[in-house]
């Protein structure tokens, strides 16, 4: 995906470690390279959002989970917009209660107001994409 997707696009992937530890219903997710780590354990719509949570409920929070249908990409010297349907099938978002996080690229952006104001997590996602669709730009 790295190869394929920095020919194909602008998003510059790139790969990283990734390790899963479970136990019980505690969960960890880390990173060296990436420098994250988030312990977190299984919820559900009965579980307190985080404590400075700006949603009333997990139901409200889940309006907010899902993915956004499109991606875009403009190419300046054509003045036109690539436009990308994303198709995706079985998006049910599990609230998560996360105990300790420490993501460092969100540290690097400097949000310093920024809160945890709810986790999901999603299994088992077929995906897609539809054909891109080019239009130009007016000015």
């Amino acid at each position: 995906m790295e190869i394929l997707g920095n020919i194909f696009s602008h998003y510059n992937y790139s790969t990283t470690d990734i390790q899963q530890q479970k136990k019980g219903k505690e969960h960890c997710v880390s990173s060296k390279k990436s420098n994250f780590q988030i312990e977190y354990s299984e919820g559900d719509i009965n579980s307190e959002l985080p404590a400075q949570s700006p949603f009333i409920n997990w139901k409200e929070a889940r309006k907010y989970a899902g993915p956004l249908p499109f991606t875009f990409n403009y190419d300046i010297k054509k003045n036109e917009m690539l436009i990308i349907e994303g198709i995706r099938n079985n998006w049910k978002p599990i609230p998560i209660i996360v105990s300790q996080y420490h993501i460092e690229f969100l540290k690097e952006l400097k949000l310093d107001d920024a809160i945890l104001a709810n986790a999901f997590i999603i299994n088992h996602i077929p995906y897609s994409w539809k054909k891109g669709i080019k239009e130009k730009c007016s000015n």
